[in-house]
C-alpha cells in the first residue's frame, strides 16, 4: 500500500525552518498501522492550486490509497488546506475532523478553530491533520479504526 503525507506550511517549504509536522504524522503512522506500507512525502507552501494539484498527483497519478495532511486548517488567511482538500474530493467525510475537534477541545479550547476534513477521490482517502507535532500525535491514532474501515470499503 502507498501512503502520502503533505506538508503545507509557506515556511518549511522555504527551507526558513524544518518539518516538524510530517515526520510526525509518519511516526505515528508507523506506530498504529503494523503492515508494511510505503510512505511518500511532500511539501507545498499555502497555495490552493499547489496543494489541490499534489493531493491529485498523489491519489491518480501515485495511486496512494491514503494521503495525510498536515497544517494549513486554521482561520488564517494563507490556511487553504480544507479548501484545497475539497477542490479534489468526489465525497467529503467531515467526520474525521469532527473527531479531531472533539479529542482535542477538552484540553486546547482553541481546537474549535480547525477546519481540518477528510474525503475520498476515486480509491483514496484524503485526511487533513494538524500542523502541530502534539496534536498529530493526539488526533490521529483514534482515526485509524476509520482509515482501516474506509480503505477496506475503497478497494473492494
Amino acid at each position: 500500500m502507498k501512503v502520502a503525507r503533505v506538508t503545507v506550511s509557506d515556511r518549511a517549504s522555504a527551507g526558513i525552518y524544518a518539518d516538524r509536522g510530517g515526520p510526525e504524522v509518519e511516526r505515528v503512522f508507523r506506530l498504529h498501522w503494523p503492515e508494511t506500507c510505503e510512505i511518500l512525502s511532500s511539501m507545498v507552501s499555502d497555495e490552493r492550486d499547489l496543494i489541490a494539484r499534489d493531493l491529485a498527483r498523489l491519489a491518480d497519478e501515485e495511486g496512494c490509497a491514503l494521503i495525510l495532511t498536515t497544517g494549513g486548517t486554521g482561520p488564517a488567511p494563507r490556511d487553504v488546506t480544507p479548501e484545497a482538500t475539497r477542490d479534489v474530493l468526489e465525497k467529503e467525510l467531515p467526520g474525521f475532523g469532527e473527531l479531531q475537534r472533539m479529542l482535542s477541545f477538552p484540553t486546547v479550547p482553541t481546537a474549535i478553530l480547525s477546519r481540518a476534513t477528510a474525503g475520498v477521490r476515486g480509491r483514496t482517502l484524503i485526511v487533513n491533520l494538524p500542523g502541530n507535532p502534539k496534536a498529530i500525535a493526539e488526533c490521529l491514532p483514534p482515526l485509524i479504526p476509520a482509515i482501516r474501515e474506509a480503505l477496506r470499503h475503497l478497494a473492494e
